[in-house]
């Protein structure tokens, strides 16, 4: 008994710091963005691809990993994404050029998909059921403590080092990682071991989830990008036909059809995060090239809306376990919304504190989204499916991460062009923030309905098998 737990403490420990790491990275780059613009002189649009790069190759990885490591040993591709994370994290202070850092930052994302496919479910493996749930609440709090810190410890690290110490600070975090997986966890899982791996299901969506993601990005750059889209739609329709006719899917398709709950609380997980996720970056820029700020008050300014989610996360989870998560994650996308509204009139003197209290606003309202959602699509399949759920529900995360991020890129493009971030006109860089924000506020409502449409999850019987 002391063996095992002590097995288990060390898979906690080594999952939490990956868990914070890849949280951290992911909000402290946006702070930094200024100052890598203004080393390499890229233009605003190149410079918005460090983010949707990452988020791409991360959101068109996931499923596939997850599921080649049910096969072949979540261990493994656990140890081997956080080697290659580490790597290309330490890479990306080496380079030379923006198009080489964006290069970096892309085989960072698709690392990043072995971590995220894996150490949840590595985590839940470990921990006998009655311990589970403590586990996994550790974990979600050094995830919101890397949201937390990411603005204002990145702020600061950027402001007196400069931005290539937020990569050795993650480096140094990953070479801990990946010593601790390679000496310490010495267990295998692989849920479907002898399983056979769907080769021709990955290709089709891995090509067809790149083809609308980038081709949305890059609707006003290239006359080609209506092809690109609709062939990319073209192949998604294939994939969802070929994964309902082989045995061995990597997306068991039939949990949408025949469980209403789990379907769109997963829609409405995907739509928040289009809605909400390229507000820190909008931010920033806002802050540090409208409003003169360096990005240690840049930073101080942001912490307001992950504090207040880490703060509020627990609470709303405990609420929906007593009422219909349906209405609780409902009501806090309403409050989203709300933020998302009043963020479209902010102008070149918004005082500071305005912008605080509207993102305590926002991180209200995601914090009753986000723990009733999950609850909502966790308890709509029974236990054996907690795996493919989890994964399906990151999936959407980082899918509506990436929307979120093509949009602006698309509205970079198109209101300020190829000038460098730092030399952006003000007036071009509002208007690209108040249509933004049009655009995330419309789909936030759109979200109240995906969200209400799910119905009562007590009603709705728990899928147990595809």
């Amino acid at each position: 008994m002391p063996k095992q737990f002590s097995s288990q403490r060390t898979t906690l420990y080594v999952v939490m710091v990956t868990s914070f790491m890849t949280t951290f990275m992911g909000s402290s780059v946006n702070l930094a963005l200024p100052a890598m613009s203004y080393e390499f002189g890229s233009s605003a649009v190149l410079a918005s691809w460090v983010i949707s790069a990452y988020l791409l190759s991360s959101a068109i990885f996931l499923l596939p990993f997850g599921r080649l490591a049910d096969i072949y040993g979540r261990r493994r591709v656990y140890l081997l994404g956080t080697i290659l994370y580490t790597f290309f994290t330490l890479g990306s202070t080496l380079v030379l050029s923006m198009p080489m850092l964006i290069v970096c930052r892309l085989l960072q994302g698709l690392s990043s998909a072995m971590i995220f496919s894996t150490g949840m479910a590595i985590l839940s493996t470990a921990y006998p059921p009655d311990k589970r749930g403590r586990a996994l609440g550790y974990n979600v709090a050094v995830t919101y403590l890397g949201l937390s810190m990411g603005p204002v410890l990145g702020g600061v690290m950027n402001h007196y080092f400069g931005w290539r110490s937020i990569f050795y600070l993650t480096t140094l975090l990953g070479l801990m990682a990946s010593l601790g997986i390679q000496f310490r966890l010495q267990e295998e899982w692989a849920g479907a071991r002898g399983e056979q791996y769907d080769s021709v299901g990955s290709l089709l969506y891995i090509a067809g989830l790149f083809a609308i993601l980038y081709g949305l990005s890059s609707i006003s750059s290239s006359p080609w990008t209506p092809y690109l889209l609709l062939t990319g739609f073209a192949l998604l329709l294939l994939f969802i036909l070929w994964e309902l006719r082989i045995p061995y899917p990597i997306l068991r398709v039939r949990l949408f059809q025949r469980n209403k709950a789990f379907a769109f609380s997963n829609l409405a997980a995907m739509i928040n995060y289009s809605a909400t996720f390229a507000v820190t970056f909008l931010l920033s820029v806002y802050l540090q090239v409208v409003q003169g700020y360096s990005s240690q008050t840049a930073g101080l300014i942001l912490l307001a809306q992950p504090l207040i989610m880490a703060i509020l996360s627990p609470l709303a989870g405990t609420l929906s376990d007593r009422v219909e998560p349906r209405l609780v994650a409902s009501i806090g996308m309403s409050f989203s919304a709300l933020s998302l509204f009043f963020f479209i009139f902010l102008h070149a003197n918004t005082a500071p504190g305005w912008v605080v209290a509207n993102l305590l606003l926002a991180g209200f309202g995601f914090a009753l989204f986000s723990s009733p959602n999950n609850n909502a699509i966790m308890g709509s399949v029974s236990i054996p499916l907690y795996g493919t759920a989890s994964s399906i529900l990151g999936t959407m995360r980082l899918v509506g991460q990436a929307v979120s991020m093509s949009i602006v890129t698309l509205l970079i493009s198109v209101f300020i062009g190829q000038v460098p971030l730092t030399q952006a006109n003000p007036v071009s860089l509002l208007a690209c923030m108040r249509t933004s924000f049009i655009i995330f506020t419309t789909l936030c409502i759109l979200g109240i309905f995906a969200s209400l449409a799910r119905g009562s999850l007590h009603e709705n019987e728990t899928i147990s098998d595809n």
